[in-house]
């Protein structure tokens, strides 16, 4: 867990009103209500400093975190069922994408993907996006908890499989929040990245 004192520093809609780019970034994105919140929580090991909801679409804004003064945690904006206007939609996906683009203190973008399910369309086309636009990413399941190791194995190999098809090779792990499995893997690979790039 990261031992430094996480502090909430404000959510943004768009780039412009993203704080100033003076530390490195690791954003968590995937669709509503796949654990990405909760992933935060369990990785600074804190109940709620990120906002979790059964509603999907809870997180409507890039929200940013502070881990001391080394980088900035950014929860961003489920895609898929959210409960909202598709009109909101489509300005959520332009702004991120325009903010995965542009910001260039983002070292890593963490897609979180749900381990009990095959990757959604939607899934498929992020990860393509983001090898197109060669982003540094790595792929999470969550939830590993809830379904048995070989179901874990074979999904991990499954994302892999697809990974593969679109010419990308990215790191692929699995965790779970409620137990705290596989977490330790998902920080030391942040810190990888954050800390050694």
């Amino acid at each position: 867990m990261f031992k430094a004192q996480p502090k909430f520093i404000t959510s943004a809609t768009k780039l412009e009103e993203c704080p100033p780019s003076t530390l490195p970034e690791v954003c968590f994105a995937g669709r509503s209500n796949v654990g990405k919140s909760s992933l935060i929580n369990a990785l600074l090991n804190r109940k709620n400093i990120a906002r979790t909801s059964n509603v999907p679409g809870k997180t409507q804004q890039m929200n940013y975190y502070q881990i001391g003064d080394r980088f900035f945690m950014v929860d961003l904006p489920g895609y898929g069922f959210a409960k909202v206007p598709k009109k909101e939609r489509d300005r959520w996906g332009k702004n991120i994408r325009e903010y995965l683009l542009e910001r260039e203190s983002i070292r890593l973008i963490l897609h979180v993907v749900d381990a009990r399910h095959d990757p959604s369309q939607l899934d498929e086309d992020f990860f393509y996006w983001m090898g197109m636009n060669e982003k540094p990413f790595a792929v999470l399941l969550s939830k590993s908890d809830k379904i048995s190791k070989n179901k874990v194995s074979s999904s991990k190999a499954k994302v892999r499989r697809i990974l593969k098809d679109m010419n990308i090779e990215v790191p692929v792990l699995s965790f779970s929040s409620s137990s705290k499995e596989g977490v330790e893997e998902v920080e030391k690979l942040i810190k990888e990245f954050v800390f050694e790039h």
